[in-house]
């Protein structure tokens, strides 16, 4: 059983948007930026006093063009990687276009991160610059990860507030450089985008994004999300991962539609605030978001101008919709997809592919994409119905960009099946008779929290780095707000008693060396890990004994 849905629209639309991304002269400035009305507003930026700065198509191909200019002035050309590390402001946004008016390559970095994870992915990129706030730059100072005199060079929002840092400060950076610089027409298949995804075991992947990829971008926003020409859209997923860069920023970008950003973390009446006063109609965000709202006990204004809901990142539960729609009037329509290929599988908005919702299911695979599900232990299609390893027909689906992860020929192998042209995404799912996927379970150990994932192997890196630590393992436990936690069993050297205080040192070693979200919500001390004969950790045991627990608990 397959799954597609489509319409001649869809896919005329579909070749129009492949024929334009693709060309030999595509240049993704004109396509994100200049190419849009100079005197429309790209963007609004919402502070958490609701104060804001309206930045227009015009003003950032302006500013964007200083940018580029003072890029190329430190040596970057077309090519090379520029880093992120960087909250949602309108330098932000102006740092993005610079990068790729160049021709350069975005490297983006979340900023929970913490040293080790930053530097692995700059020296794995090969970084030529970062772009920080002066709240990150503490994080790029000499140290166990990062080198004394590093090969990139720091460019800092208000360098004042760091007096001692070499850094060249981003204001004045941009200011003193010359207008004018011509865009770079490098054609579809340049690099646009290395952003790197976890698995479970190893390092972080890196993952190229050409210039053709907003293809797929832009038919994921037109159909998939449903945004249209007089929309004010806003993706609260953060852009220092791919649903929030690609399916927020880049969906805003190719469209033109007005986009909005918001700075700063969760807030029940800030987000309603924003949503009342800047006539927000279209919003994504993850389930934990909804389920957030819904149990904040913060009233949702009256008069609201949202027409669509979406989600991704994250199974939805049923709940989200029996509270939205009695709340809104409005049901989200759940997404699939991958940092490899960003959006595949839809509940689409478009008025010509908008189908009746299920419960449990993603949808129909989109326009441009066929889905399939293999048996589970050979090469075959499943039946209908039947749980299997969810995949896609490469000869069915044009929108396909990904080709394989950076300098990783052994993992980009596995995501190919030898046994047909399948991209298989690692995933478990079902079709059933009617076409609908049913996501079932991850094929790997990949943890989805808030949205955000999680590969255990690089949080257990850092646990087993602990001096009390012996071994550790990281699990999915299920969690009514969050969707899943993570959480850790871990046994102690000896001679050392589990206690609040090292459950606490435990946590804190995480934000500190990994990333400020990944720490484990709670820690078990255990004797010993159960174990293959081989030696390797049995995650699933500890899920279902969790699972198990905490169901008895109930």
């Amino acid at each position: 059983m397959t799954s597609s849905l489509s319409s001649p629209k869809a896919d005329k639309r579909v070749a129009e948007l492949i024929a334009r991304f693709s060309a030999p002269d595509a240049c993704a400035a004109y396509l994100l930026c200049d190419g849009h009305p100079p005197g429309a507003t790209a963007y609004t930026v919402v502070a958490s006093d609701l104060s804001a700065q309206k930045l227009t198509f015009g003003e950032l191909k302006a500013q964007s063009e200083k940018f580029a200019a003072g890029l190329k002035s430190l040596g970057v050309g077309p090519g090379d990687r520029v880093a992120t590390l960087m909250g949602k402001s309108v330098e932000f946004l102006v740092a993005l276009l610079g990068i790729w008016r160049l021709g350069a390559v975005h490297v983006p970095l979340f900023t929970a991160f913490a040293p080790p994870a930053i530097a692995f992915r700059l020296n794995g990129s090969a970084a030529k610059v970062v772009v920080c706030d002066d709240t990150q730059r503490p994080k790029l100072a000499a140290g166990d990860d990062i080198p004394a005199n590093p090969p990139w060079r720091v460019i800092c929002l208000n360098t004042s507030s760091t007096p001692a840092s070499d850094a060249i400060d981003f204001a004045g950076f941009v200011a003193k450089q010359p207008a004018g610089l011509p865009a770079a027409k490098l054609g579809g298949n340049a690099p646009m985008i290395q952003i790197y995804t976890s698995g479970t075991t190893g390092r972080p992947k890196g993952v190229i994004a050409p210039i053709k990829a907003l293809a797929s971008f832009q038919t994921y926003a037109e159909f998939g999300q449903g945004v249209v020409a007089d929309d004010v859209f806003w993706c609260a997923a953060d852009p220092g991962w791919a649903y929030g860069l690609f399916l927020g920023i880049l969906c805003a970008l190719t469209t033109g539609a007005h986009g909005i950003l918001v700075q700063g973390g969760f807030d029940a009446k800030l987000t309603y605030d924003v949503m009342a006063k800047f006539g927000v109609t279209n919003f994504a965000a993850a389930p934990t978001v909804y389920r957030s709202l819904r149990v904040s006990g913060v009233p949702a204004p009256k008069g609201l101008k949202l027409r669509r809901l979406s989600s991704a990142g994250e199974p939805l539960t049923p709940e989200v919709n029996q509270w939205t729609e009695q709340t809104f009037g409005l049901l989200v329509h759940d997404h699939y997809g991958q940092t490899e290929t960003a959006m595949t599988v839809n509940n689409h908005h478009d008025p010509e592919l908008q189908r009746p919702l299920r419960t449990g299911s993603m949808g129909h695979a989109m326009s441009g994409w066929t889905a399939l599900v293999l048996k589970m232990n050979e090469d075959k299609e499943a039946a209908t119905d039947e749980v299997g390893r969810l995949a896609f027909d490469l000869t069915k689906s044009p929108l396909m960009w990904f080709t394989g992860y950076v300098d990783e020929p052994t993992k980009s192998a596995e995501k190919f099946s030898k046994g047909g042209p399948w991209y298989v995404t690692g995933d478990t799912a079902r079709i059933d008779k009617d076409g609908y996927v049913h996501f079932s379970a991850r094929d790997d150990d990949v943890i989805i929290m808030a949205g955000y994932r999680i590969g255990p192997f690089e949080v257990e890196s850092v646990i087993a780095t602990h001096p009390a630590v012996n071994e550790c393992a990281v699990i999915a436990a299920p969690d009514a707000t969050r969707g899943e936690v993570l959480e850790s069993y871990v046994v102690l050297k000896s001679g050392v008693a589990g206690s609040p205080d090292v459950v606490e040192d435990i946590q804190q070693w995480v934000k500190t060396k990994y990333a400020a979200h990944a720490y484990p919500r709670s820690v078990h001390f255990v004797d010993s890990l159960p174990k293959t004969p081989s030696g390797k950790i049995q995650r699933f045991v500890l899920r279902q004994q969790r699972r198990d627990e905490l169901a008895k608990a109930r």
